[in-house]
């Protein structure tokens, strides 16, 4: 199994409204996903972040192996859903992979 974890941070020049409609519209676009994509085990996005975090967004995905995970990256659905509802509003991105017995 193959986790595959993001952080975003949303753009400073949005909003407060705007923040949480795009952590909404995010949350629910990206979670659609589930069962969707083949090897994609699980999917989930927070939003709902403690004072201590650096990032307004952190999505977990569980996928049943690195071919999975690529085949996701490149899949049209999750394209579609990332340059709707993430992209254009976020300024910074980090990823981290990791192996996994889960």
């Amino acid at each position: 199994m193959v986790k595959h974890t993001i952080i975003w941070k949303l753009r400073e020049e949005l909003s407060g409204a705007l923040k949480e409609k795009v952590k909404a519209e995010a949350k629910t676009a990206l979670e659609a996903l589930g069962g969707r994509i083949p090897g994609l085990v699980s999917i989930k996005l927070y939003t709902d972040m403690l004072p201590s975090s650096n990032g307004d967004m952190m999505l977990e995905t569980l996928f049943s192996d690195a071919s999975a995970l690529e085949g996701y990256q490149k899949h049209p659905e999750h394209v579609a859903a990332a340059d709707k509802y993430v992209r254009p509003f976020t300024s910074l991105r980090l990823c981290c992979d990791t192996e996994t017995e889960e």
